[in-house]
């Protein structure tokens, strides 16, 4: 399953989008470090299911969304210093190592300062907050180079150094692989002698494996009390922004789950269908309005940025039965893998598991029932059959 963490600094707004993407209850309070130990959770991504194509929906979605699920991990604020050990800042960095994206929350409100404190809005600048998750995170794999690079140093003296091998030693315990490692050394200019290295040499390291690693979507919350020239700044910055209310985003999924509303997760509007409160129908229609003018709440879009634009993830859908689209027991369309664009059958089959991959024949499009190729690139939506020895 993939992985996002939310970051950012305390009182952002972090566990609130957590809990309106999951719907698992936390604590969130309006102080900093309300959440000491990371909350892990399930979300889900958003995309088009195939059973459209088909006459009859699968009943794994929702009238032809299919929500794929991905993990979501909440962990404690960083403040200014946290890869230096301030706040809950080790701990924090320590959560990040197995995420495959960052989803940074920022207060656009500029309601709380750079510590999480609550300050009058719009007095502090959400832009600082930007480039913010970056830099922490660089300096502390920075800072796990420089404490053991002699380590490397005495690899060096072998005949038999690789540098690859030795960094790939070094960094692969906080998610990076030998691949990831190859790649952003050959990009780099740096002495091929590790006794050679400065210190700028190893932050341009980390600063080239973090963007590798650990991208990052920035998530502007609180659109509904932030003023309108901060959430344009922040969509000047040139990374990918999303403008959110995890508040608004709660209310429609408590409200849905209470049939108060029909509502899908990511739908830029909701119909009422139960009674509510004067109280209620206004502050739903707030939400709607906000909805109207940002085409929905912002935070399954953040998700969905993360998965399929940032990560650049494709849905397949393995089957066993090519012409009704069902595994063993007659579930339609029961499974959805993310998996890297350029994927292959083989990639899907191994996805699927191990032994399917090793046992791997062939494979066929559900959709055209005709055999493709071993090192076909497979597209978002694809029905597979996977014909394997371990079948």
């Amino acid at each position: 399953m993939l992985s996002l963490a939310l970051a950012g600094k305390p009182n952002a707004g972090k566990s609130t989008f957590y809990t309106a993407s999951t719907l698992a209850e936390v604590d969130v309070a309006n102080y900093p470090f309300t959440t000491i130990d990371a909350n892990r959770g399930v979300t889900h991504a958003r995309t088009r299911c195939p059973c459209l194509d088909r006459d009859e929906r699968c009943g794994n979605c929702e009238d032809g969304i299919r929500y794929v699920p991905v993990e979501l991990v909440d962990v404690a604020g960083l403040v200014p210093g946290a890869h230096e050990g301030r706040g809950l800042g080790n701990q924090f960095l320590d959560e990040l190592t197995n995420a495959d994206a960052i989803v940074n929350v920022v207060d656009a409100s500029g309601g709380t300062n750079a510590e999480g404190e609550p300050v009058e809005v719009g007095t502090f600048d959400p832009v600082e907050e930007v480039d913010f998750i970056e830099e922490e995170l660089e300096q502390w794999l920075a800072g796990i180079v420089h404490r053991n690079w002699e380590t490397v140093v005495r690899k060096s003296r072998s005949p038999d150094f690789d540098m690859d091998d030795a960094l790939a030693d070094l960094l692969t315990g906080v998610g990076a692989s030998e691949y990831d490692i190859a790649a952003v050394l050959r990009d780099l200019e740096y002495p091929p002698n590790p006794r050679e290295w400065t210190d700028e040499d190893r932050v341009t390291l980390a600063r080239a494996i973090r963007q590798r690693t650990k991208p990052i979507v920035l998530v502007a919350n609180k659109m509904d009390i932030a003023p309108e020239e901060n959430l344009e700044r922040l969509a000047e910055t040139g990374k990918p922004v999303i403008a959110a209310t995890a508040d608004g985003e709660l209310a429609l999924r408590r409200a849905r789950e209470a049939g108060i509303i029909d509502y899908h997760p990511g739908d830029d509007d909701f119909e009422l269908r139960g009674d509510v409160s004067g109280a209620q129908q206004k502050g739903l229609e707030r939400i709607r309005d906000l909805m109207a003018e940002h085409g929905g709440t912002g935070t399954q879009e953040a998700i969905d940025t993360a998965v399929y634009d940032v990560l650049d993830r494709i849905t397949v859908y393995p089957v066993q039965n090519e012409s009704k689209w069902t595994d063993g027991t007659g579930n339609v369309l029961p499974d959805a893998f993310l998996l890297p664009r350029a994927s292959t059958p083989h990639d899907l089959a191994y996805a699927v598991h191990s032994d399917i991959g090793e046992g791997y024949l062939h494979a066929v499009d559900a959709r055209s029932k005709r055999r493709i190729a071993e090192d076909h690139e497979l597209s978002e939506g694809d029905v597979i059959k996977i014909v394997s020895t371990a079948n």
